[in-house]
């Protein structure tokens, strides 16, 4: 059955997203148009911050009652910042519908940006950053992204200490100013809901004030780094290679190809790497495909002396799909792709992402072109970008 959609831009510009569903809850998210993509080199992670600040208190609602009006409701409270966009969202029931809105807009329109609020959040995020540095997972993902793009957009999205410690209260409510307007925010909600209600809400409680959000060119770049770190067991890996923009047909074919070669226990390498040749236990591989920049990647977990093994695996084998690649192949993954679209739309909060990532991308309707634009992708797309001419490369390996 085809979902009932409704999208509509009011005369302030802000964009509104419904799915209607009939099962009694709700999921609810105020985003901006802004997010790393968006940052100067000097003010990079102040999207993060300003995420941050927005829970610390509005001069009605301090931390505590923002959380309590939501979750003693039954509801779940959250953000997120990414690349392109920063998020505040809700799920609960439906029959709150309007308490999810009174709290997250006034998030959105009014925070306080109290000072020692901001300086007890500035440790938290310098503790948030020990942690992705910690985390050898977590680094290697930030170390790659480095490794695909000059900056400033291959600095991390969370920030650096310098930038976060030259970010004070005046440079935070000035870029609140600049971008938290109507015209670079959508509202997206699904679940059971009256479309007519909600622009109702909307036009009338916020105004027609118009921000602009700064671009900033990405730069491309391919490079290949190994880190060594005392106390760690295991060398964890990441090879990443750019999707081209220039061809929608491309960012398709590209999904495909993540999700033949390092997607799921059936996949080429899970297959090679895990279980022919028991090297890793961790082989998964993503798909990041935005309107500024693409990419696929795949992460393995292996032993130190293994590195140069399963690198030349992974080259071995997108050289293998660039070559005997079939049509019947073709479409099993294009099934697999398609179920796991449809097994998305499942959970509400996961669909308000869906959207909210396609709007981001031009136009939330796409979403529910998926399907159709993933049977057109052709044999020789897939194997044409299989054919990995430049790749980054990234590794934290054990010190002896």
């Amino acid at each position: 059955m085809k979902p009932k959609f409704y999208r509509k831009v009011l005369k302030n510009g802000m964009t509104i997203l419904f799915e209607k569903r009939d099962i009694p809850v709700v999921s609810v998210v105020f985003a901006v148009r802004n997010g790393g993509v968006n940052e100067s080199e000097k003010e990079k992670g102040i999207s993060h911050f300003i995420e941050h600040m927005l829970y610390k208190g509005t001069p009605t609602r301090d931390t505590k009652k923002i959380a309590e009006e939501i979750e003693k409701k039954g509801g779940e409270l959250n953000g997120f910042t990414s690349e392109s966009i920063t998020a505040y969202w809700c799920k609960m029931p439906s029959k709150y519908l309007s308490t999810a809105l009174d709290v997250l807009s006034d998030m959105v329109k009014n925070p306080k940006f109290d000072s020692k609020e901001l300086e007890k959040e500035r440790k938290v995020i310098f503790e948030e950053i020990k942690m992705y540095k910690d985390n050898p997972r977590l680094h290697v993902f930030d170390e790659i992204h480095k490794a695909l793009y000059k900056n400033p957009f291959g600095i991390p999205l969370i920030g650096t200490h310098e930038t976060m410690n030259s970010i004070d209260r005046q440079k935070m409510v000035n870029k609140f100013k600049e971008i938290y307007s109507p015209n670079n925010m959508i509202l997206c909600i699904v679940g059971d809901a009256n479309f007519e209600e909600i622009i109702e809400f909307t036009e009338k409680n916020f105004n027609d004030k118009k921000g602009k959000v700064p671009k900033f060119k990405v730069n491309l770049k391919n490079e290949s780094n190994i880190e060594k770190r005392k106390g760690i067991d295991q060398a964890n890996l990441v090879f990443a290679y750019h999707v081209p923009l220039s061809d929608n047909k491309k960012a398709y074919a590209a999904q495909v190809l993540s999700t033949l070669t390092a997607e799921g226990m059936s996949s080429r390498l899970f297959s090679e790497i895990r279980e022919k040749r028991n090297l890793a236990y961790a082989v998964k591989g993503d798909s990041n495909i935005n309107q500024d920049f693409a990419y696929n990647l795949v992460y393995i977990g292996t032993s130190k002396e293994n590195v140069d093994v399963v690198k030349k695996l992974i080259l071995e084998e997108f050289e293998k799909v660039s070559k005997t690649l079939d049509e019947k192949e073709l479409n099993q993954i294009k099934e697999q792709l398609i179920g796991n679209y449809h097994i998305s739309m499942e959970d509400s909060q996961s669909q308000m992402v869906n959207l909210l990532h396609n709007e981001i991308n031009g136009n939330a309707k796409k979403f529910y072109e998926f399907e159709e634009n993933i049977s057109k992708v052709q044999l020789k797309d897939v194997k044409d970008l299989a054919k990995i001419k430049k790749y980054s490369f990234f590794a934290l390996v054990p010190e002896d």
